[in-house]
């Protein structure tokens, strides 16, 4: 069995998926050359060259005169990617964030603003609001469709917004459905809604290129005691985006994990998880510095969105890069 290069027929070699003795599944390359495929994150590898001589097109240096929105942007991992997808974006680009926190928002807003992007003629707006609320998801479509620019040529989204729930508490403790409602409609419904009404809000069109991005975890595909709600509003968001992959073909969809990351959430973790030996595993990798930082990930993801290789609907963590 093998896969065709888009150049087999000039070349006249192929790249092989080869199933070894111990059923391990790799890529080998006519160079000779073979690479693990331990996840989807090694499919985009396939866009790559074959050989040194055969060279894909160069890694694009920054993401277009774009509308970007970021939810969750006002602290942590969003607040990270506001600021460094703000140095990608061509000038007179417009980069929305939202979040509950206003104050936290109105001072990366003027952070941004002093900065060579801003400087430069990036418009940044804020949206205050709680995205498990209708009105908060149809106010932030609407402030997108008001401050986009006429002529842009890609729209990006991160769905980053996402909270750690009840973790002091097991499974069979959540008897009244209020409390799980409660929570899936802020971290699953909200990205559903805000990413359908973008969708709706910005067709797709010749010359614009469009990317969804959900912020996932290895909490999606991995089951954790006491995390029943964080492990399943983040499978659901994976699987919720992957849906929309096989229905949207011509948009981008990425589930990105981005790891262990030093912000109030793995604070938070590390005290109220209510089973032992996760509180134990999370103050070892604190004390062994294996917690990464926002700006070490964050520049994975920036890499990932530069590159545009990635399959569609791919769920991608920071340590299949």
């Amino acid at each position: 069995m093998h896969v065709s290069t888009p150049n087999e027929r000039q070349r006249k070699s192929t790249v092989e998926l080869i199933l070894d003795t111990k059923q391990r599944l790799f890529i080998q390359f006519p160079s000779g050359a073979s690479v693990h495929l331990r996840s989807a994150a090694f499919i985009h590898r396939i866009k790559m060259q074959s050989n040194k001589s055969d060279l894909v097109a160069p890694v694009s240096k920054d993401l277009g005169r774009a509308l970007c929105v970021i939810t969750g942007a006002s602290r942590g991992f969003g607040r990270c990617l506001a600021v460094q997808i703000a140095g990608l974006l061509k000038p007179k680009s417009a980069l929305l964030l939202v979040a509950r926190s206003g104050d936290k928002l109105r001072e990366l807003q003027a952070d941004l603003t002093d900065s060579d992007a801003g400087r430069e003629g990036l418009v940044i707006r804020c949206v205050t609001a709680d995205l498990g609320q209708k009105e908060a998801v149809e106010e932030t479509v609407r402030a997108a469709k008001e401050m986009c620019p006429v002529g842009i040529d890609r729209l990006i989204l991160i769905n980053n917004a996402a909270s750690l729930g009840d973790v002091s508490r097991f499974a069979r403790s959540f008897t009244d459905p209020a409390d799980i409602d409660s929570y899936l409609s802020f971290n699953v419904s909200s990205a559903l809604s805000l990413t359908a009404g973008m969708m709706g809000a910005f067709p797709k069109r010749p010359g614009m290129r469009r990317c969804v991005v959900n912020i996932s975890s290895v909490c999606a595909v991995r089951p954790y005691p006491s995390w029943v709600l964080y492990c399943t509003g983040k499978a659901a968001r994976d699987m919720m985006f992957r849906v929309l992959a096989e229905e949207e073909p011509e948009l981008r969809v990425l589930n990105y994990s981005p790891g262990p990351l030093d912000t109030e959430m793995f604070e938070e973790a590390q005290t109220k998880t209510g089973d032992l030996a996760m509180r134990t595993s999370f103050s070892a990798m604190h004390s062994q510095g294996k917690v990464l930082t926002c700006e070490e990930s964050g520049t994975k993801l920036m890499k990932l969105l530069l590159e545009d290789v990635f399959a569609s609907g791919a769920h991608i963590d920071f340590y299949d890069l």
